[in-house]
């Protein structure tokens, strides 16, 4: 009799237990990247009433009678599944599709969460609601990030200047036309004495320009270069060869002194550019024709986009007969920039942050770093959405995401909470029912007492 009172107190504190997961399970329905945890019982010992028998000749064997002595919970397991995908727009908020947990630093002990709901704080460091400080590795000047390093505080200081770029390279689009008339042979540009209207009056045609382009020195100050494109006899034609001038941008253009910048570009008979022939692909200036233009050094002229064709932007004379084309052609792109501050970072799948300034340019700041462990399900949970390893959770695995089973990481998007109201209704239901049906036990054990207290009556 007592037997059944004790199996129904265990099966009270068990169900008590299944009601306390569920519960906190519905308590935490819409918190960030939250896992439920489910219950498992199992039954205590059983004690013998009979052991089994062998089977002999004359008798068959027989099973051993036991009885239960009630049950426990064997353990609560955290379900780590997938949470859905909620949509913020906040650039700081991340979400990891797949294995792995942000690492972050709380209190100088590397913790763990799937919550990515991060801001920032007055040192630029990336933080979760309470100050735990996101890891990851900072990116190099030239935007490589060495992700085998040690990890540390991912940090985007506000105003962050991005140092000023020295126009290097002049960028060429357009169509250098082929039936414009060619500068005569015999003509000589002297660098600093021919000017535009000289070479007009002597070889009316065979120029183009002036192309105005603002450059910039090393210091990020704005320099406005003017280019002057001359149709020289040379190549594999008579009539292939462009070649670049630039001029005093303080004069006006008629006036300008021209000077050789030592670029050219050379076409071959399909109009194509003839990126083979030196000088082609890119024709270099000299470190001092770079620094008449008013830059801080050697210049370079990207011609592959290019191109060399005849009959387009017909030019006619009064008779109405196309004696040449009109050339197109342009600086399409320079690689300066003026100093730049820090405008706004954007996240890529494999935690890679790119910050964007407000001179244009884009630069690799650092990249954050993801955990994943053999056995998640060994974490514990240290309140504040932050888990912490065990000794049956395995070693954390820190390194890149997309990498080595760890997911990739989704900006503006944060993880929901993977619980299953449906589910948690439902046990709630088995845990009040259990709770019921094991009282009734208690409740019945004790009525039997009382009926054999009442017999010596």
């Amino acid at each position: 009799m007592l037997r059944s009172l004790y199996a129904g107190i265990s099966g009270l504190r068990s169900q008590q237990t299944l009601m306390d997961v569920t519960g906190n399970n519905i308590a935490n329905v819409n918190t960030t990247a939250f896992k439920s945890s489910t219950t498992q019982f199992q039954d205590t010992l059983s004690q013998v009433v009979a052991a089994a028998g062998r089977a002999t000749a004359g008798d068959g064997g027989t099973n051993p009678a036991q009885i239960g002595l009630g049950v426990r919970v064997a353990g609560i397991t955290t379900n780590f599944t997938q949470g859905a995908a909620q949509l913020t727009g906040k650039s700081t908020d991340m979400m990891i599709q797949g294995d792995g947990f942000f690492v972050v630093n709380k209190g100088n002990e590397q913790m763990y969460t799937r919550a990515g709901s991060f801001s920032f704080d007055a040192l630029g460091q990336m933080v979760t609601a309470d100050g735990a400080i996101l890891q990851g590795w900072a990116a190099n000047p030239d935007g490589s990030v060495p992700t085998t390093g040690q990890t540390t505080n991912l940090t985007i200081p506000a105003g962050q200047l991005r140092q000023p770029q020295g126009t290097k390279t002049f960028s060429m689009a357009g169509n250098f036309a082929d039936d414009a008339p060619v500068k005569a042979a015999g003509t000589t540009i002297t660098s600093g004495t021919t000017t535009l209207s000289a070479l007009n009056t002597s070889d009316p045609g065979s120029t183009f320009g002036p192309v105005t382009m603002t450059g910039y020195d090393n210091l990020g100050k704005a320099v406005p270069v003017s280019l002057v494109f001359v149709h020289n006899a040379g190549g594999g034609s008579t009539n292939d060869e462009w070649k670049a001038y630039s001029y005093n941008a303080s004069s006006t253009p008629a006036a300008g002194a021209l000077t050789d910048t030592g670029a050219k570009v050379t076409f071959k008979a399909d109009g194509t550019p003839d990126l083979t022939t030196a000088g082609a692909t890119v024709g270099t200036t000299t470190v001092a024709a770079g620094q008449a233009l008013g830059l801080s050094g050697a210049l370079a002229f990207d011609w592959k986009n290019v191109t060399g064709y005849a009959g387009t932007n017909a030019v006619k004379n009064n008779a109405g007969v196309t004696t040449s084309s009109q050339s197109t052609g342009t600086v399409s792109a320079q690689d300066g920039a003026p100093a730049g501050s820090i405008a706004a970072f954007a996240l890529g799948a494999d935690g890679t942050i790119t910050g964007t300034f407000d001179n244009g340019f884009k630069q690799v700041l650092g990249k954050v770093a993801l955990a994943n462990f053999s056995n998640p399900s060994g974490l514990t949970k240290s309140g504040n959405s932050l888990y912490s390893s065990t000794t049956n959770s395995g070693f954390a695995q820190v390194g890149p995401a997309n990498v080595a089973g760890r997911g990739s990481i989704a900006g503006g998007t944060l993880e929901m909470s993977n619980v299953d109201l449906s589910q948690e209704f439902t046990n709630l239901i088995v845990a009040q029912r259990g709770f019921q049906a094991n009282s009734r036990v208690i409740t019945a054990s004790d009525e039997m007492l009382q009926e054999l207290g009442n017999m010596k009556r």
